[in-house]
């Protein structure tokens, strides 16, 4: 590819801009980006589950049974939800943009530019100053600046450069102005390589999806052979019309889907998400907040975690006596505010230091990372220079190495302030030839006021912290113990660790891992992970992006770059770690609450799937019709469901979500089962019309149903009474009311001879299998 040459006066022409425009030689649009309103709308339109409720309300809609195509209004209601979550969190995303100013500062034609960041061509020159994102990767061609490359390779420190050196993409000006001239665009960019390993379709690690759709795709296998042989039955063995036939069928289908237990998941998640929006977290995937519930194990960097990023002052130790501690502070409040440095230091020094003595400044040396300090020469108070010891001091330093080596154990970093009543020699570059010390600056990175309390929140729940960081692993692990995190004395240089197999002994052994690659954080996940962890992943930078996209759980800083945000699952918008803590109780909240109510639904579940296959073998009818499933799939399981699954519930996630919810409907499923074919059983005998048949299934089913309903509102309270007893009378009422809507005639001797004794065997039977699953599950845990 021809390169042109550098020219940092004039840049490219408008000539040599539109060549390599037309070469495709453009930095473009950015490719990490949501799904479209549109996409999110058919994902969530065409599901197995809505075109089942679709052909099954065509068919009832087919024979005029119109008030039994109210079940769809369950799938209905399920889509929006999942549609308005979806889309919400889009929007919310999209307003986070990657380059934190939307423009680049381009020279063309002689002319400075502001143009979009999309529209820079290769062999553009930048103008780069303090605070700008480099939008491209690109060599200094003129000028020096330094900068922090935190989101690239998680190194916090300001790296200097000079002519002839790369910076990339993604990283920021911490001082100095320079021009540079852009050698990648697009997908070249070292950002964009990177993002673009991320760029595979993860499939979410939801155990409650994975039981839901093992559920649905169980019982969608069964539907169709049984749908067509208990039609064939219907029609051609008990003689019932093609209408009857339709209804009776679709009754036992619809029974047999859980549709229910979709939409409370639905439901209950958006919930959360909508409860975690008031702490400052955008939830991008419902089901995420499961997977943190279940985390065992997260990952964080110590930037934006542990620390704000910012820098602070400890203490000043004099080493002199002729000058105060006041005239020490005053000198350094003097020196921060007539070279207003930005950087986090300088900002320190100043927060400690506010007055500002306002002295007559001579001469001003700023800071740069050739010299290691900064210095200003005062009239009547002669020249005060703060930064590195042995650059100023030289062999000099040598006898205050101990007091630095004790600091930088604590994880402290030391500088020193030095005086010279001689102004600065050289053209006013070099120092003082009679520079003396007179005091030592500690500084150490912010703690933030949460990082305490929410790492020991974590501690106390048993979920294992690791540290993974760019920085020194010294200097992690004590800013780590300092913010009281267990065992941070655990601590390894990655840079010793070579191959696969001594991360994963490393991930058993260490709790904070320094000097680590893009790529380690991703071995060190994946190491985890072969451990059998449920492993969630913090992170802020490019850098952090494979490791996002292969845990568990990924959450993002809204602070830190569009590609870790976009492919993470949670993004805090405050970029304040301190919301963990309710976003796992948020997490446990729903996931605890939902197994108790879930087991509602899979006994309807499996009771009108194994009395499905019941009714191929006996002569009489299907006893219910779609609209009798629907009264009571809303006021046994539909509405109280929904009710107990926002109460507050802290407990710890224990056991598999199937088997939870499984042992907890077997009782109930036997149960019902059996009454009703006990009903039929009778029914032999009676001879019931089938009306009065299909009321007393409806009754005895309806009992049965709010006999489990109590047993789940247990232990009670004053809200468990009063949604027990609404549910009880709603039903009554509608009974009595409706009657005719849900197809139910008034009860009559007949009918109450039959029911009240199997009312009765009902309660029996229940108490027994309770007991036997009970006495089961004992055997097996002893």
């Amino acid at each position: 590819m021809e390169r042109l040459p550098t020219d940092t006066q004039t840049g490219l022409s408008r000539e040599e801009v539109r060549t390599r425009t037309q070469q495709g030689l453009i930095n473009g649009e950015e490719e990490m980006k949501t799904q479209s309103v549109g996409q999110i709308v058919r994902k969530n339109i065409i599901t197995p589950f809505n075109i089942l409720n679709l052909i099954l309300g065509a068919l009832v809609f087919s024979v005029g049974s119109y008030k039994n195509m109210l079940f769809i209004g369950v799938a209905v209601c399920n889509t929006i939800v999942g549609c308005f979550q979806e889309i919400r969190a889009k929007k919310t995303i999209d307003k986070l943009s990657l380059i934190s100013s939307p423009k680049a500062h381009v020279l063309r034609d002689g002319k400075l530019w502001d143009i979009s960041v999309s529209h820079i061509v290769l062999d553009d020159i930048l103008q780069l100053t303090t605070g700008n994102q480099i939008c491209s990767d690109c060599v200094v061609a003129s000028g020096s600046c330094e900068v922090n490359e935190s989101l690239i390779t998680g190194e916090s420190d300001p790296i200097v450069k000079q002519v002839g050196d790369h910076l990339l993409s993604g990283s920021f000006i911490v001082s100095g102005t320079c021009r540079a001239q852009v050698e990648h665009v697009g997908k070249e960019n070292y950002a964009a390589k990177i993002t673009g390993s991320a760029k595979y379709v993860k499939k979410t690690n939801s155990e409650i999806m994975k039981s839901i759709n093992l559920i649905i795709r169980i019982i969608g296998f069964a539907l169709i052979p049984v749908g067509l042989v208990l039609f064939y039955k219907e029609m051609v063995v008990s003689n019932s019309s093609y209408a009857q036939a339709i209804v009776s069928t679709v009754a036992a289908l619809v029974g047999m889907v859980p549709e229910g237990l979709v939409l409370l998941t639905s439901i209950v998640l958006a919930s959360s998400v909508v409860r975690l929006s008031f702490h400052n977290a955008l939830v991008q995937e419902l089901y995420s907040i499961e997977m943190l519930a279940r985390v065992d194990t997260i990952c964080l960097d110590k930037t934006g975690t542990i620390t704000e990023g910012t820098m602070q002052v400890d203490e000043m130790e004099p080493l002199i006596n002729t000058l105060t501690p006041e005239q020490m502070g005053a000198a350094v409040a003097a020196v921060t505010f007539t070279l207003q440095d930005q950087n986090p230091t300088a900002q320190a020094m100043r927060e400690k230091y506010p007055d500002n003595p306002g002295w007559e400044s001579l001469s001003t040396v700023p800071f740069s990372s050739a010299r290691k300090w900064s210095g200003v020469n005062f009239a009547d108070h002669g020249t005060f220079v703060i930064g590195a010891g042995e650059f100023i001091m030289g062999e000099r330093f040598a006898s205050l190495h101990e007091k630095e080596d004790k600091a930088a154990a604590k994880g402290q970093r030391v500088l020193l302030l030095a005086h010279s009543s001689l102004p600065f020699e050289a053209d006013g570059r070099e120092l003082p030839t009679d520079i003396q010390p007179i005091a030592l600056l500690y500084l150490s990175d912010r703690i933030r006021k949460s990082a305490r309390e929410t790492l020991q929140y974590f501690a106390d729940q048993n979920v294992d912290l690791k540290v993974i960081s760019g920085d020194s692993a010294v200097t992690v692990a004590n800013i780590a113990k300092k913010a009281g995190l267990e065992h941070a004395d655990r601590w390894v240089d990655a840079t010793t660790l070579h191959t696969n197999e001594e991360i994963q002994a490393a991930v058993r052994k260490y709790t904070v891992f320094g000097r680590v690659t893009p790529q380690q954080k991703l071995q060190i996940v994946k190491a985890l992970k072969a451990d059998g962890h449920t492993v969630a992943m913090t992170g802020d930078g490019v850098n952090d992006v494979l490791a996002l996209k292969e845990s568990d759980c990924s959450i993002a800083m809204a602070s830190g770059s569009d590609a870790a945000r976009t492919v993470s699952q949670i993004v805090l918008l405050d970029s304040d770690f301190a919301s963990m803590p309710h976003i796992v109780a948020e997490g446990r909240r729903s996931i605890n609450n939902l197994q108790r109510s879930s087991s509602l639904f899979l006994i309807k579940a499996f009771f009108s799937t194994i009395l499905a296959v019941c009714f191929i073998f006996i002569q009489s009818r299907y006893p219910f019709q779609p609209i009798q499933f629907t009264l009571l799939n809303a006021l046994a399981i539909g509405f109280p469901s929904f009710v107990l699954s926002l109460e507050p519930n802290r407990e710890r996630l224990h056991g598999r979500f199937m088997l939870n919810i499984i042992k907890k409907a077997i009782p109930g499923t036997l149960t019902m089962v059996f009454s009703v074919l006990l009903l039929e059983a009778v029914n032999f005998y009676v001879k019931l019309p089938y009306e009065q048949l299909s009321t007393a299934a409806v009754v005895l089913m309806a009992f049965t149903m709010f006999m489990i309903l109590f047993r789940v509102c247990m232990p009670f309270n004053g809200k468990h009474v009063l949604l027990f007893v609404t549910m009880c009378v709603a039903f009554v009422l509608a009974y009595i009311f409706m009657g005719n809507m849900f197809s139910l005639t008034p009860l009559n001797a007949p009918m109450l001879l039959i029911l009240l004794p199997l009312i009765f065997a009902s309660v029996s039977m229940f108490m027994m299998f309770l007991h036997l699953i009970e006495r089961i599950l004992m055997r097996r845990v002893n």
